[in-house]
């Protein structure tokens, strides 16, 4: 069994380019594929920090497709307000023993994005393996 873990907010994303990654239209997708879809939004950023993110990126002139790193702030907030109060150890049970998982996000690098914090803590805290994939 494969199982895609969806960790975004449902809400829209960045334009045509990343119309695939409509909730409904992705969930619909994988579901097509034999892969179960799981969603949990305890684990998106909220709409403060993802703001936070953005002064950054504007003061730093980085665009939102070219980021490659986490603010500093971002992540150590991010930890502390939200990874460190969601129960990965009921998710990382509930995957699949035989089979594989995958964090998903929209950001094309791993570094610029939660999912690499969640990725992270899992292997530290579980022993799992990750490899990020990259387009």
């Amino acid at each position: 069994m494969r199982q895609l873990l969806d960790v975004r907010q449902r809400r829209g994303v960045r334009g045509a380019q990343y119309a695939w990654a409509n909730a409904a239209r992705l969930e619909r997708a994988v579901w097509d594929a034999g892969i179960e879809y799981r969603h949990h939004p305890e684990l998106a950023p909220t709409t403060e920090l993802r703001e936070l993110q953005y002064r950054v990126d504007a003061r730093e002139g980085v665009g939102k497709r070219s980021r490659v790193v986490l603010a500093p702030e971002y992540r150590e907030r991010y930890i502390r307000e939200i990874l460190d109060h969601a129960d990965l150890d009921a998710i990382v049970k509930d995957m699949p023993r035989d089979g594989l998982s995958a964090l998903m996000c929209v950001e094309r690098d791993p570094g610029a994005c939660h999912r690499s914090l969640i990725a992270e803590r899992m292997a530290a805290e579980h022993g799992l393996d990750v490899i990020h994939l990259y387009p």
